[in-house]
């Protein structure tokens, strides 16, 4: 699995401390108290959910429909299905928790599920985590409380859990059990630790799913329909799907990747979910798709029924071979190795661009090193580690206690399915007994490195915007397939697992709606000087505008539409290599940013102190739906603009390419007969591929242009002379 600063202490599971009578039955153990207990990802907890008894009433009917939800480290990482009109239900559900550390108590609560209403608080329980001994099933009692009526007898769970290393971690666990006997300095175990980070970083394989539709679904709503959406989740991979609104049989048609860790597979859980505005979103079903029953190298149609609801989903699931990822020392380099460096180059030569169409490139990343880091800790100094991402697939090195001037130097490499990407390096500070402690970021568009350079970037605040403390050093080296490249392109996008929730910000919203007035702007602009050339201000304007109006519509052919734009686009090159450059650097939008930037800040104080956004939180959604639509518009003007503008050249070079394929198809062609090619493609595309994903090309084309704001968050800032790879500094080992 891997571990990332947020997602520690992460998966299937949840803790309960207090109010336990545990009922031992194996006698088969070994007590966990001899050895640290805050090493990542170190223990697998399984636990089986079996009953309730005699659990309090929270309905008018004397009965209640209770459901349970685990917590670890205050995030939410089991909730059980829901048992209708029960006070002794019964549950028999397993899930299994990645334990970060034993200091983080399970907490459990239980709650009766009310539809259309605030679910009522039932009763709570914690697991002392530290109590249990490893390898040892223990059936556990709790008895449940409300810290309110701490005198109130709100019934029993019994559960059944076991606690045990991770299984490929079990050796690395004896060994730094037996050496935190002997020492308990940081820096020798850390090095061991990443060891045992890079074989459970790696993944296996990788897992396809296609959502296709939902039939004959649960109605949800008062007009007899629902606006649902899925979830997906397997181990701390989260996907969520798109909202189909109004109906019961949603085509959704969404195709996205898991990572898969364990060789005999795993449990995707998947939920249906009705979104309602305002207020909870309500609860259609669940099912589950179990990937040790299906074959490798092959696609599996699943339909499967939902418990607790109606209805059935229909998926398409494919498991393949793990991409060519990989973790190693500095010392062991690809693309040092000539023979490696030309099977790698032959892979992804021109006679291979149609050999594997999704796999477009090869990236490798070194992590040197870094300088002057911000000093996070008390003492003065910082834990350091780095977290490499690429959309999301995401690597992390070891940590390097007590430095700010850390040195890595490991080789990360990835395979690329889509040369559009932007690579992400995120520097934190390890905290044992919370998370993790943002330090720095880059992100680095793949088009835009310059292979085997050794390069000083400087470290970047969360929203990219500004500088932060310290620099850090890498080499990247890029080879892709230029056709893949660009065939991919006219794709769709891949979407990331894990993103921000959109929130409201009065300065995102003022951000976005000068951006979108900006591009109308130029709209209105173009009308005024059309305007003046039909009410003869100028009197030369005018002429010349009449005699190039006559001139186009009496010889206008439809190609000239295709070609005009070719010619804009060759103009604005022209005028880039003569440098006479007409793109001006974007001032307003990096200003409005780092204002955003410090609403944010004092967005997250204020949010502790007082909940005025839940209190709103209808008008609020409606708020971020315009904040989004202005950000779409605005996005998509901007996009349109940096394409001509030539922000990104091979995007340019691609829209010059399929400009030129389109000017000589519209010179050569009659349109009737391609209007006939386009209409029978589009009426026979369902017939041909029925599951097939629709997509545009042209706007796939725009979502990998960086609109005004990505080209400010990408742009490199200037690093201070003093740091440099010729100049290095004395590490400071602290």
């Amino acid at each position: 699995m891997i571990i990332i600063p947020e997602l520690r202490g992460i998966t299937c599971g949840s803790s309960l401390r207090a109010n336990l009578s545990p009922k031992r039955t194996n006698t088969v153990g070994t007590s966990n108290a001899d050895f640290p207990l805050a090493d990542p990802g170190m223990y697998q907890l399984d636990v089986t959910l079996q009953r309730g008894q005699n659990l309090a009433a929270r309905d008018r009917g004397g009965s209640s429909d209770p459901y349970v939800k685990f917590k670890i480290g205050g995030k939410e990482v089991f909730r059980s299905k829901t048992i209708h009109k029960n006070l002794n239900p019964v549950w028999e559900e397993k899930t299994c928790i990645l334990i970060d550390h034993l200091r983080e108590p399970l907490y459990i609560k239980v709650f009766d599920y009310d539809f259309g209403l605030q679910d009522d608080f039932i009763g709570s329980a914690f697991l002392d985590l530290t109590s249990l001994e490893l390898n040892r099933p223990t059936d556990i009692t709790l008895t449940l409380k409300d810290p309110h009526y701490p005198d109130h007898d709100l019934g029993t769970l019994l559960l059944s859990v076991l606690l045990a290393p991770k299984e490929e971690q079990r050796e690395m666990t004896m060994l730094m059990r037996k050496s935190w006997k002997r020492s308990s300095k940081f820096q020798p175990q850390s090095l061991r630790l990443s060891d045992m980070h890079r074989k459970s970083q790696l993944w296996r394989g990788i897992v396809s799913v296609t959502l296709i539709e939902g039939c004959e679904l649960k109605a949800m709503d008062a007009n007899g329909l629902s606006d649902p959406y899925v979830k997906f989740r397997l181990g701390h991979q989260k996907y969520k799907s798109k909202i189909v609104p109004k109906t019961l049989n949603p085509q959704w048609r969404e195709q996205f990747d898991f990572h898969l860790y364990e060789e005999r597979g795993g449990i995707i859980d998947v939920t249906v979910w009705d979104k309602d505005a305002g207020k909870r979103d309500d609860f259609i079903g669940r099912c589950q798709v179990d990937l040790s029953a299906l074959s490798r190298e092959q696609t599996h149609k699943l339909e499967l029924h939902l418990e607790d609801g109606e209805g059935c989903l229909v998926l398409l699931v494919t498991l393949t071979a793990s991409a060519a990822v990989s973790i190693s020392d500095l010392s062991v380099n690809s693309l040092e190795d000539q023979k490696e460096r030309e099977e790698i180059l032959k892979r992804y030569s021109t006679m291979r661009m149609f050999h594997n169409m999704k796999d477009v490139g090869f990236l490798q990343v070194k992590v040197i090193r870094a300088e002057a880091l911000m000093a996070a800790d008390v003492t003065g100094k910082s834990d350091p580690f780095c977290v490499v991402e690429l959309n999301n697939d995401r690597l992390l090195t070891h940590t390097v206690y007590k430095n700010l001037n850390p040195e890595w130097n490991k080789v990360f490499t990835f395979n690329i399915k889509d040369v559009h990407s932007v690579l992400e390096v995120t520097v934190y500070d390890e905290d044992r007994d919370r998370s993790a402690d943002f330090l720095g970021k880059v992100a680095i568009p793949l088009l835009s490195i310059q292979n085997g350079e050794q390069k000083a970037y400087v470290l970047k605040n969360k929203q990219l915007t500004g500088p932060t403390k310290g620099v850090i050093y890498l080499e990247i080296d890029v080879i892709f397939n230029a056709v893949k490249a660009g065939i991919r392109t006219l794709m769709p996008k891949e979407q990331k697992y894990i993103e921000e929730e959109n929130r409201l910000s009065k300065q995102l919203l003022l951000r976005n709606f000068i951006r979108m007035k900006r591009c109308v702007m130029v709209l209105i602009n173009a009308a005024y000087y059309v305007n003046s050339c039909l009410d003869w201000d100028s009197p030369q304007r005018s002429l010349a505008a009449f005699m190039l109006f006559l001139l186009v519509v009496w010889n206008f052919e439809l190609y000239m539409i295709p070609l005009a734009l070719l010619l804009l686009l060759t103009w604005n090159h022209f005028l880039i290599l003569s440098g006479k450059d007409n793109r001006q650097h974007d001032t307003v939008v990096e200003d409005m940013l780092e204002d955003e930037e410090e609403e944010d800040d004092r967005d997250d104080k204020d949010s502790e102190k007082k909940g005025f956004m839940n209190k709103l939180y209808a008008i609020q959604e409606v708020c971020i739906s315009v904040q989004n639509v202005l950000d779409e518009v605005a996005s998509f003007g901007e996009r349109i603009k940096n394409t001509f503008n030539w922000t990104v050249p091979f995007l340019s070079w691609l829209a010059i390419v399929a400009l030129c394929v389109f000017t000589v198809i519209l010179y050569f062609i009659p349109l009737r007969y391609i209007v006939l090619v386009w209409g029978i493609n589009k009426f026979t595309k369902k017939l041909r591929s029925p599951y097939a994903i629709d997509n545009n090309e042209v706007l796939d084309f725009l979502s990998r242009v960086p609109s005004d704001v990505q080209v400010v968050q990408y742009q490199e800032l200037k690093q201070d002379p003093s740091h440099s790879p010729n100049k290095r500094k004395r590490n400071n080992p602290g």
